[in-house]
């Protein structure tokens, strides 16, 4: 396993050591993140090659697949590096039909977090988000229940740390309330911009703010600002995207994902990538719009 990778490492608690250009799994799954990859052998080899590259921060879920990725995730590297962490969530379930369903009952969060365990093959969850929101967008409801379910497990030893995903900041402020808070994950992108201020909070707080659709998820990021950029910098729109990210604040990580090693490649190395300040501006031009 690789010691360094480009972009730096964040220390968000005890024990708890994170690249800052991580990995999300979430497309290893098949179409829409439902049942088993075209290509099971690229699928291994994309996660082993994540690991050589020097990532040591990927993100999962039980319901991406359901269950395919997890079991992939550890067909690939079980026994897992030492430095590796895994992040995972719980709050959803698929339908058979392959619909995100919302499942947010203390009795299932729990059952989900054992399922984790099970299909990732370890006896604690490094971190666990739990996923309030939508993909549209979050709201200030309620979360001490179900997040105090998962604080209850992390006193029992099941989780080390937690962290949300999909929530507002009035729901980051409930749940601090409740237990530390390592990671918040929301959307947030060039074009989306709509969380700057919890970014921000984010830092000063030393809390990992991972950006899910980093390059606008199922439609990808159109804009030829963005197009021009890259150009000028020769590299690709989404390795300028990225960097963007890496460079919004100390805190900022990125979880881009991806079924394949080329890409999985190009990737990790926009972690090398520095945006001069006259890009930047031109860049934040786009979610200003």
């Amino acid at each position: 396993m690789a010691t360094s990778i480009s972009g730096g490492t964040l220390t968000l608690a005890d024990g708890l050591t994170i690249t800052r250009m991580g990995y999300g799994a979430m497309q290893l799954a098949g179409p829409n993140v439902f049942g088993p990859p075209k290509d099971r052998d690229e699928a291994v080899a994309v996660l082993r090659t994540a690991v050589e590259l020097g990532v040591t921060h990927i993100d999962t879920a039980d319901f991406y697949g359901p269950v395919v990725v997890n079991e992939l995730i550890k067909e690939a590297l079980h026994p897992y590096p030492s430095g590796l962490r895994i992040v995972t969530k719980v709050g959803a379930r698929r339908g058979k039909d392959g619909s995100w369903q919302p499942s947010l009952d203390p009795a299932d969060l729990r059952a989900q977090v054992h399922e984790n365990l099970r299909h990732l093959g370890v006896d604690a969850l490094d971190v666990v988000n739990l996923r309030m929101g939508s993909h549209e967008g979050t709201d200030d409801a309620s979360l001490a229940a179900e997040f105090g379910v998962l604080a209850e497990l992390r006193k029992e030893g099941l989780i080390r740390h937690l962290g949300l995903s999909g929530v507002s900041g009035a729901q980051l402020i409930e749940a601090q309330g409740i237990a530390p808070v390592v990671t918040v994950q929301n959307l947030y992108n060039l074009a989306n911009r709509q969380d700057d201020a919890l970014v921000e909070r984010c830092a000063r707080e030393n809390i990992a703010f991972a950006s899910f659709f980093p390059l606008g998820g199922f439609t990808p990021l159109q804009s030829g600002t963005l197009t021009g950029v890259a150009t000028r910098l020769g590299v690709s729109s989404q390795q300028v995207a990225l960097a963007w990210l890496l460079q919004r604040s100390s805190t900022s990580v990125v979880i881009p994902g991806t079924s394949s090693v080329a890409h999985l490649r190009e990737n990790v190395a926009a972690a090398d990538l520095v945006l001069p300040a006259e890009a930047i501006a031109e860049l934040d031009t786009i979610g200003a719009r």
